[in-house]
């Protein structure tokens, strides 16, 4: 972080000093919510949760070379004092710091937004921005009001790209998030059903993905809105913002797009990448076509902060998966291949994945292809059908067996494989992840590829954890 002396912060974010010995003291390391990630001159962040609450952690954090605590009560004793900047709320605060951080720091600020593949396409962008300079970026998918201004707190000085993704569960979060770290360039992937239960309908969502477009600053005043051109809900926010619109996607009239889209070795995409500065071509490392539309949006931005499309091409080209479990591929030493895409799922991605699986299986003739898939949370009424139709599809596009693991929804994808019909005992519903590890150590067969998918609440990245560790035991309970 930018260092910064404790009574500055304290001023910054309306807080109490505490048994600060000496409030000239600077903050000079990462601002952390655990005290585990403490390192010296760190501010630890005290946060309440489900399970701990953080200020019991406060005197150890400081033991291990934490300047202060940011609290929300006094930590300390008289006996034994906790310097602390104490605030109303610490959540509140972090976002005032990290606004605070951010218009000193004078880097340039994306912000990218989507039903899906946010995290995939930050992590393109990131490593696509990092040849031209020191670039920050959102690690995983830690997207909120806690993760965001954690990530832009751990910018400094030498920070030129500050790569922030923005995730919401309703409306007013997104600008909340603009409103503590102001993007220069906006990034709108798609709107899709990811969270539909929670906001009643795509059109909901889009006004809800829609507000990063509007915060970014006008035309003249360098803002730019990068938009999906082959999304109608995307493409119709351009009347929403004063900012300078780019179009990226598969579109004649996009001003980044792709062009000869095909799958070479073993389901990596590769296309011709069209820029209005010329075109160039390009293989991906990653697993699936859908990752054209990220490495367009990635593309899109990297040309506009002055990448020249061979740049961009080979960047695209060799760029790898930073965040985990996301079409994560491991080829086991009898020739199963795992694909973990455990992190998260929606109707999208679902079918985005089993896409890639095929795509996967054609490299070599006879191979068998499993889908181990598991529930898709948060579709509110619209999941039994997004569940049956998921089914469906793993059977129009003739996956070998697909294994449908939990309650419910899992019963729905079974239920949508087998009224599709052609398939007798090619799909198989188990109650739990031991059963499906079961199942699956007595079934495959070296050569076959198994990809693994649910919503992150599942913890499906335990199957297929367990799958790599051969006769390991699963780890935690069913949930």
């Amino acid at each position: 972080m930018i260092a910064l002396s404790l009574t500055e912060i304290a001023g910054l974010v309306g807080g109490q000093p505490h048994d600060i010995p000496d409030p000239d003291l600077k903050v000079t390391g990462p601002v952390v919510i655990d005290s585990r990630e403490v390192r010296p001159g760190s501010l630890f962040a005290a946060l309440p949760g489900e399970r701990v609450d953080g200020h019991d952690f406060a005197r150890g954090a400081v033991e291990a070379g934490a300047t202060a605590v940011l609290a929300a009560r006094p930590v300390g004793t008289p006996d034994a004092p906790v310097p602390a900047i104490v605030v109303p709320d610490v959540i509140a605060a972090m976002g005032v710091l990290a606004r605070a951080v951010v218009e000193r720091l004078g880097a340039t600020v994306v912000a990218l937004t989507g039903s899906a593949g946010k995290t995939s396409t930050k992590d393109l962008i990131a490593q696509l921005l990092q040849r031209r300079g020191p670039t920050v970026w959102t690690p995983g998918s830690l997207n909120n009001e806690i993760g965001l201004p954690l990530t832009a707190m751990s910018a400094d000085e030498a920070t030129q790209h500050l790569v922030l993704e923005m995730g919401a569960r309703g409306k007013g979060h997104i600008r909340y998030l603009t409103d503590l770290t102001p993007p220069r360039i906006g990034l709108v992937l798609n709107v899709g059903t990811a969270h539909i239960g929670e906001f009643g309908g795509r059109e909901q969502i889009a006004e809800a993905k829609g507000e990063l477009v509007e915060a970014l600053p006008a035309a003249e005043e360098g803002g730019v809105a990068v938009l999906n051109a082959d999304d109608p809900f995307v493409r119709a926010m351009a009347s929403r913002t004063k900012a300078r619109t780019v179009l990226f996607g598969e579109a004649e009239d996009a001003d980044v797009r792709a062009g000869n889209v095909r799958l070479a070795d073993g389901g990596r995409p590769a296309f011709t990448l069209h820029t209005p500065t010329g075109c160039s071509e390009v293989t991906m490392r990653l697993y699936g076509e859908h990752h054209v539309s990220n490495a367009l949006a990635a593309a899109a931005v990297a040309h506009e902060l002055g990448m020249s499309v061979d740049e961009i091409a080979v960047a695209l080209s060799e760029a790898g998966q930073l965040s985990r479990w996301r079409m994560e591929v491991t080829e086991r030493s009898d020739g199963v291949t795992v694909v973990n895409d455990a992190y998260n799922a929606n109707p999208e991605s679902m079918r985005a994945a089993l896409r890639a699986l095929v795509a996967m299986g054609a490299v070599t003739p006879g191979r068998r292809t499993w889908a181990v898939l598991g529930p898709m949370a948060e579709l509110g009424e619209e999941s039994l059908a997004e569940h049956d139709a998921v089914g469906r599809l793993a059977v129009r596009l003739n996956v070998s067996k697909l294994v449908a693991v939990g309650g419910q929804e899992a019963a729905w994808l079974d239920m949508g494989a087998k009224n599709e019909g052609s398939w007798g005992e090619e799909s198989v519903h188990v109650s739990d992840v031991r059963a499906a590890v079961d199942l699956l150590r007595s079934e495959l067969r070296p050569g076959d590829v198994v990809l693994v998918k649910a919503s992150r609440s599942v913890g499906l990245e335990r199957l297929a954890q367990a799958l790599l560790d051969g006769e390991g035991e699963v780890a935690g309970p069913w949930a």
